[in-house]
């Protein structure tokens, strides 16, 4: 069983996620728009990991007999300007919601709910590897700077990233 204080916690996440996703997908139609869908692939995939975030803590409030409280979602931005700056909006967005994460595994740590902080440790594990990830494409999207043929590059790079394998379902 979750606290209420958990669980409304977990739910503004949930919410978090939401938006992460939706962010995502404007930021995939907005490359597509621009000439760039390796870029619109790459954030395509994003906005389906999101979703898959969102279903783990959608299933897991489920299962500790909480309640789901789904909020309204926030519109995202239309426009985002240059490859850089698009992937320079995704790591401050990351940061944002690693430093929600971490809130939320500090709430369950003073709450010595042990269930939760092992719920919460692939989370953890996962904004680490999602700020690396941003991180490395943002190093050579800065050295290419405007210069067309390496934004190409870039783009056919980020065009092969496959999309995620969905996670069973805990009963």
């Amino acid at each position: 069983m979750i606290s209420k204080n958990m669980e409304a916690a977990i739910n503004e996440q949930v919410n978090k996620e939401f938006y992460s996703a939706y962010l995502y997908l404007a930021m995939s139609a907005y490359c597509q728009t621009i000439g760039l869908p390796g870029f619109a692939q790459w954030m395509r995939i994003q906005y389906q990991e999101e979703i898959l975030h969102v279903t783990k803590m959608y299933d897991y409030l489920l299962n500790q007999s909480g309640q789901v409280h789904l909020k309204a979602i926030k519109e995202p931005a239309r426009e985002y300007g240059s490859p850089v700056e698009i992937f320079e909006h995704t790591l401050a967005h990351e940061q944002f919601i690693t430093k929600s994460i971490n809130t939320l595994m500090g709430l369950a740590v003073d709450e010595r709910d042990y269930a939760t902080q092992a719920f919460l440790q692939w989370y953890v594990s996962e904004q680490v590897e999602e700020e690396a990830n941003v991180n490395d494409i943002l190093a050579p999207l800065r050295m290419v700077g405007n210069d067309k043929s390496g934004l190409m590059m870039i783009d056919r790079q980020l065009a092969a990233r496959q999309a995620p394998v969905a996670p069973a379902t805990v009963k």
